[in-house]
């Protein structure tokens, strides 16, 4: 039955504790907030308080003593623990908090509640991003250290938490609040979260190690006695006033030697620890450490792969120590930490024994102690304790974080849209974005997101990129897949567009060509032929605009056509006017061609003419590299051409490939056979040899014709250790 004297007497009996513990920071002005926060967590509980009201208020308090006693913050925080978890949005709401308690409590209560309203199911892979999210959606860093307050406490009386929330429990020290009570130097807190971690994640392989370390405590104080005996009589002699504990390594620190090295309990090789905490003045402290050091390694052998110098540099969170792995008694290895009094202080309280949170203090301390923490959480690599001059509220605000409905996280630049998301999501998943649901409430493609949002993005088959989409995002990513989608589906249009324009030109009888095109793209002051037939296809050029235009075109063209033909009769002196063909020789000086430096034609190959517009004609090889697009884009500009026998001097200059075994002297006949037999010009040669015995020539040359060739090919081939020769065209 209920016993509401009992009840009454327990509820004194919470508020004195609360007080004592209190009493060392609080100010006369505070009482009344401290008392008003307390009775508001009553009144809340108080319907409940038989089944589990009595719970809450012993779990609020004792957030409230890890804020205050182990992460060293001060009576607003200690509101703020006992107030954090009543806002219902019903009986209490954000606006009752700031109006009896002020802005402060009601900024971090705030954050407190952004932080437990996120889904962490996916945090193991995650984890960096989250911790970032953390940071970037508070804006007061005490919502951070309250939460590691809360989680700790948690730990602590697990057998409390309701089971469907344990393993997200268990997920998030691992991933989020062991990291940064280690980077934030509260080894303490750190330590405890580990063990307990393993012990509730794993209770099989924690007890078993806990038993192996049970069983062997006899000889672990005798080992770790006979290990600091020497060690003290030296320190006595020297005069220091010291200290020396020792210990076995933690459970937890244990079962991951045991992990990282694949070994056996037995097998890890440093499961003591030995601090050695001297008492020192501040001016001879490194002096100091370092004269113990050798004192140590006088009397046991170091490992020197295993010194850690943290007092020359601190890590960022302030830990100063030197640590050394020696040889003990019976050749097992040890673990010694050597630091002074005032370094052993910072370490078990971390950045809290230097940056005291000063709450009602000045604003630029408050400021510069919170941006202190927030840069070493962020920042773990650091080894300096120099905290960057950023504001508390906008160190992290160029970034935003965003799940997907899976519980995905994305990082997106601040000012990030819908399409921004989408198309981080997935290339298809952008291009056919019609909008999305931002938690659960329907938003335009436009939208900005913020911090913390649930997106899912909502497509149509029927949507495709539009240029306009360009203003809407900002990501580069998201730009550049929209600009190629938009150039895909350009040059798709474009080839709907051609097939358009080359329809209409055939049913009028005009000859679909270059000249006709260029003429439209100059008229249409446009770039390429590419933007001419996309601008058809979508319309934006009504043909019946370019019937006209085509028309004059035609005319042009065949006027054109009339003038080339000219040019090739007045230019080609043919063998009689019934015959296709012109003739090439040297003796044709009143017509301007050239030979193609693409396939090097000879006399004798099988050839064909180009007419350039106003650079007279190339010939061709039939098997040139260019042939088949010459001759099926512009069959129009071909003509057919023959070769006159040429004078005896006139030459022409062809390559050759010839490979075989890399012999002594092969070159050399090679050589011999072209210049001296057959009289040949060599203009280059480039040899490749060494590859497996194997070598590869390419050779420039000046042959009379192609049976001058062929014969010198012949010859070349019956050379000893020549595998190949074949005429190539040019690089």
């Amino acid at each position: 039955m209920y016993d509401l004297k009992a009840n009454n007497k327990r509820i004194r009996e919470i508020y004195r504790e609360l007080l004592s513990f209190c009493r060392p920071i609080i100010k006369k002005n505070e009482m009344p907030k401290l008392r008003e926060a307390f009775e508001m967590v009553l009144n809340f509980h108080k319907d409940n308080w038989a089944e589990t009201g009595e719970d809450y208020i012993y779990h609020s308090i004792g957030v409230a003593k890890i804020t205050l006693k182990e992460l060293n913050l001060g009576v607003t925080s200690v509101i703020c623990s006992l107030v954090h978890n009543i806002v219902d949005g019903d009986k209490i709401t954000l606006k009752d908090i700031s109006d009896r308690f002020g802005e402060e409590v009601a900024v971090i209560t705030e954050g407190y509640i952004r932080l437990s309203e996120i889904k962490t199911e996916k945090i193991s892979i995650h984890s960096e991003n989250f911790r970032k999210l953390y940071l970037s959606l508070v804006k007061d860093i005490r919502v951070i250290l309250i939460k590691l307050a809360h989680r700790l406490h948690d730990m602590r009386t697990y057998e409390l938490i309701p089971e469907e929330k344990q393993q997200r429990f268990l997920q998030e020290v691992n991933h989020i609040y062991i990291p940064i009570a280690h980077r934030l130097g509260l080894y303490n807190i750190k330590s405890e979260l580990e063990e307990k971690w393993l012990q509730f994640k794993d209770p099989g392989i924690y007890t078993t190690i806990a038993k192996k370390l049970k069983d062997s405590t006899t000889k672990q104080k005798v080992f770790i006695q006979d290990f600091i005996n020497p060690i003290e009589r030296e320190l006595f002699k020297m005069g220091y006033k010291f200290e020396i504990k020792g210990r076995p390594k933690s459970i937890h620190s244990i079962w991951r030697k045991m992990k990282n090295q694949n070994v056996e309990f037995e097998d890890v090789y440093d499961l003591f620890a030995i601090r050695i905490i001297i008492n020192a003045g501040n001016k001879d402290e490194k002096s100091i450490c370092w004269r113990v050091y050798s004192i140590v390694t006088d009397i046991y052998q170091p490992n020197p792969n295993r010194l850690r110098d943290w007092i020359s540099s601190p890590k960022a969170s302030g830990y100063e120590s030197l640590h050394t792995t020696v040889v003990g008694p019976n050749s097992k290895w040890v673990e010694v930490q050597i630091r002074t009094a005032r370094m052993d202080e910072v370490a078990e309280k971390g950045l809290a024994a230097h940056w005291k949170y000063k709450e009602g203090g000045e604003k630029k301390e408050q400021e510069e102690w919170m941006n202190k923490i927030r840069d070493v959480i962020e920042n773990p690599e650091q080894e300096n304790t120099n905290f960057k001059k950023h504001s508390k509220i906008d160190l992290y605000s160029d970034n935003i974080f965003i799940f997907t409905p899976n519980g995905d996280l994305k990082k997106l630049p601040k000012g990030a849209t819908i399409l921004d998301f989408a198309y981080e999501i997935h290339t298809s998943v952008g291009d056919m974005c019609s909008g999305a649901k931002v938690n659960n409430r329907i938003v335009p493609i436009r939208y900005v997101l913020k911090n913390g949002d649930k997106v899912e993005v909502i497509t149509s088959k029927n949507q495709k990129p539009k240029l306009d989409w360009l203003n809407v995002v900002i990501t580069n990513k998201a730009k550049a897949k929209i600009k190629r989608s938009l150039k895909e589906e350009k040059y798709n249009e474009a080839e709907v567009g051609k097939e358009i324009l080359r329809r209409k030109l055939r049913n009028r009888k005009i000859q679909f060509n270059d000249a006709i095109i260029d003429k439209l793209i100059k008229e249409y002051k446009l770039e390429s032929s590419v933007d001419l037939y996309y601008l058809i296809a979508i319309e934006k050029i009504d043909l019946g605009d370019i019937k006209k235009k085509i028309e004059d075109d035609s005319a042009e063209s065949r006027n054109l056509n009339k003038t080339i033909d000219k040019e090739v009769t007045t230019q080609v002196r043919r063998p009689d006017e019934k015959s296709d063909f012109m003739l090439i020789d040297e003796n044709i000086d009143n017509m301007d061609y050239d030979l193609a430096k693409c396939c090097n034609p000879i006399s004798g190959d099988a050839v064909f003419g180009f007419v350039t517009i106003g650079k007279g004609i190339t010939i061709h090889r039939i098997n040139c590299p260019n042939a088949r697009q010459l001759l099926s884009k512009y069959n129009y500009r071909v003509i057919d051409v023959k070769w006159r026998k040429s004078d005896e001097n006139q030459t022409y200059l062809t390559t050759l490939h010839v490979s075989g075994n890399d012999e002594i002297g092969i070159l050399n006949s090679i050589t011999s056979v072209i210049s001296s037999d057959f009289k040949v010009n060599m203009v280059s040669l480039n040899v490749d040899s060494g590859n497996g015995g194997k070598f590869n020539a390419r050779l420039k040359l000046r042959v009379k014709d192609i049976r001058h060739l062929e014969s010198l090919v012949a010859k070349i081939v019956k050379i000893k250790g020549v595998k190949k020769a074949v005429r190539v065209d040019p690089d």
